[in-house]
């Protein structure tokens, strides 16, 4: 055993050896359920082609569906269909970094979608 622990890879912990510290990660901003229920109906009824441009630019150039899911303060959660069918969820950060406040959720979304519409070469439309 001495052998052992003395030859270990970096890394590589004995069962008895003492935890390991625990990184200290800022907490990430939720929106209360109103807020979120809210601008899900708005995506997902208002913005279904937006929420597709994002999926092909960031998730899957041949995604076929993209439905937006949840959100938080670190981005947004997409469920996207992809070629054959299958469903995966991808979640994509926003454009600025970590959001705190609701108002800043539109601006993020905009600045998705005008980057996807950026990197799939397709011409944005104005925003109001």
């Amino acid at each position: 055993m001495r052998g052992w622990a003395a030859a270990r890879p970096p890394g590589c912990a004995r069962l008895d050896d003492p935890p390991a510290p625990r990184l200290a990660l800022p907490p990430v901003t939720t929106f209360a359920p109103d807020i979120v229920a809210a601008i899900l109906h708005h995506m997902n009824d208002d913005h279904r082609d937006d929420n597709l441009l994002i999926a092909r630019a960031f998730v899957n150039p041949e995604a076929s569906a993209s439905t937006m899911i949840d959100l938080d303060g670190d981005g947004g959660l997409w469920e996207v269909t992809l070629p054959g069918g299958a469903v995966s969820r991808a979640s994509v950060a926003w454009p600025s970094g970590a959001i705190t406040e609701r108002p800043e959720v539109r601006r993020e979304i905009v600045a998705l979608y005008d980057g996807a519409c950026a990197a799939l070469g397709i011409e944005p439309r104005p925003h109001a």
